[in-house]
């Protein structure tokens, strides 16, 4: 709950933020953290939009001295629309992923949207990671003095039953390269056992690119009942970043007590699962065959996510912690 003058924050955040034929963590998280502030959506082809006026309209109406909360997707791109309303606004951003480390960039690009991000970052009043981990990159990476962390909350759900306890595979991420179904499909068709992957979330022409096999299905995106009924149905969660800063899909997961194998996922995981190496395939085969051979194993990861859920915190605890930073920025 915002206390005081904390309701007259704003929060600028992508137009789309709320499509149900898009979700994101991000995006997610935007919604579940934002109750009590002043929702400004804007729209544009973030983080590299050809037209900046919806956001260059949107900080103009804003009282000076106001703390305005922005999306890292909407600022870190448009220093030059950012940057100058830094001296009359209380800017705070929140980080979700650097913008450099979205994967399939051109070493070029990279470096641009590298050096714009630190302009925004160093103008602003406070930056806000979602994981200890991310902080630490974009402190390092950015030269900045301090980041703020606040992590992600995560609902109770019902423990999965699963099927045969095996054979059911899950993986909930938009299909893109960064994802890297590429790595666990090609991982899985090594493996001599009667596996079955359902991929759920957005279907992205990165699809394409993907080796095609009967056993794997793409459901798109799912939500509310359909979205418990896939974590319901699953016997093991498995996740092949390349990088995440927090990946909620995860907590997600191990709140219905999945057993989990991922990567890039350190502070979503902890010791809730098996962490593998971004983006190495053997040792995402290595672990699968494990999965799939060896019972004991499999009963370690199930005593590891049951251990795991019951410590995960709230999307109350997050908003609290939201609030503080914020409040922080008022003189």
């Amino acid at each position: 709950m915002w206390r005081g003058r904390a309701t007259n924050v704003h929060f600028v955040l992508p137009a789309d933020v709320d499509d149900p034929a898009g979700p994101s963590g991000g995006n997610v998280y935007d919604l579940r953290v934002s109750a009590g502030m002043d929702l400004l959506p804007v729209a544009g082809d973030w983080p590299r939009p050809r037209d900046t006026s919806s956001l260059e309209q949107t900080l103009a109406r804003i009282p000076d001295g106001e703390v305005v909360l922005l999306d890292g997707l909407v600022a870190c791109g448009v220093p030059e629309v950012v940057v100058p309303q830094a001296g009359r606004l209380r800017l705070a951003v929140l980080v979700h992923l650097p913008l450099a480390d979205e994967t399939g960039l051109d070493p070029a690009t990279a470096k641009a949207l590298d050096e714009r991000e630190r302009q925004v970052l160093r103008a602003v009043s406070a930056v806000i990671a979602t994981s200890p981990t991310a902080a630490h990159d974009i402190r390092t990476r950015h030269g900045l003095d301090s980041v703020h962390v606040v992590v992600p909350g995560t609902d109770p759900a019902p423990e999965a039953p699963g099927t045969d306890g095996v054979s059911q595979l899950l993986c909930v991420a938009s299909i893109t390269p960064r994802k890297g179904h590429d790595l666990l499909i090609r991982a899985l068709q090594k493996i001599d056992y009667e596996w079955r992957l359902d991929c759920v979330g957005p279907v992205r022409p990165f699809v394409g690119q993907l080796p095609e096999d009967d056993r794997v299905s793409f459901r798109g995106p799912l939500v509310g009942d359909a979205l418990t009924r896939a974590y319901s149905d699953a016997d093991l969660f498995v996740l092949a970043s390349r990088n995440e800063t927090y990946g909620m899909v995860v907590t997600e997961a191990l709140a219905h007590g999945l057993p989990v194998i991922a990567s890039a996922v350190p502070d979503a995981l902890a010791d809730g699962g098996l962490l593998l190496p971004p983006g190495d395939e053997n040792a995402l085969e290595a672990a699968l065959t494990r999965w799939f051979q060896d019972q004991e194993f499999r009963s370690e990861l199930r005593a590891r996510a049951l251990a795991r859920r019951a410590v995960l915190s709230t999307w109350d605890r997050s908003t609290e912690d939201l609030r503080r930073v914020l409040a922080s920025l008022r003189p």
